[in-house]
């Protein structure tokens, strides 16, 4: 999830204009008191399985070779043993290549590590699920300390493995609702190039 530190994480709030106000005159933006967000940082590893939408997160003050090795063990022991190939989508980062993983693939045969062109997150679909935890633990919180933090992406990832559903590439709601003003035959007209309203 990249490096995450124990500072605010701005939410969406309306805005009410003051009681009596001037209909004329704008509400207010919203204030934000500034926070540097030194009170504790840390990052996040997470696995994830496209085809069921299990996910697995964990919590590590660094991103160190030992960590990731660490976090490849909590994977190995999370995926059933019944399933025969793993394939870890991976970017190109030098821990990811490191010579104590490659013993570990040694030590793990089902694993198979995957790397990712460089420019191209998209293609890990762990990429765009890192939201879900981020839109659910942080967003509109405060704070105090990184094992606050930890403990707001493990619930989380609990909700979210609770109400998982598998994830695909490519299949997004690309719904754009009809203008009222337009009838059925004009939309079919426009569609063709035919209705110029």
């Amino acid at each position: 999830m990249g490096l995450v530190a124990a500072k605010s994480y701005p939410g969406e709030q309306l805005v009410r204009a003051e009681a009596g106000a001037d209909p004329a005159r704008p509400a207010q933006r919203a204030r934000q008191e500034i926070d540097y967000g030194r009170r504790g940082k840390g990052y996040i590893f997470g696995a994830f399985c496209p085809a069921t939408g299990d996910a697995l997160t964990k919590d590590y003050i660094g991103r160190t070779i030992n960590n990731w090795v660490d976090f490849l063990g909590h994977v190995e022991a999370w995926v059933p043993t019944e399933i025969g190939r793993l394939y870890a989508i991976d970017d190109n980062l030098n821990v990811h290549r490191a010579t104590d993983v490659l013993l570990f693939c040694l030590q793990h045969p089902r694993w198979e590590f995957v790397f990712q062109p460089k420019y191209a997150a998209y293609l890990n679909l762990i990429e765009p699920w890192w939201k879900t935890p981020h839109s659910v633990a942080l967003k509109g919180r405060r704070f105090e300390s990184w094992e606050e933090i930890f403990k707001a992406i493990e619930e989380a990832t609990a909700y979210w493995n609770k109400h998982r559903h598998p994830y695909a590439w490519g299949h997004r709601r690309r719904h754009q609702p009809r203008r009222r003003s337009e009838s059925l035959g004009c939309q079919k007209q426009r569609r063709l190039g035919g209705c110029t309203t």
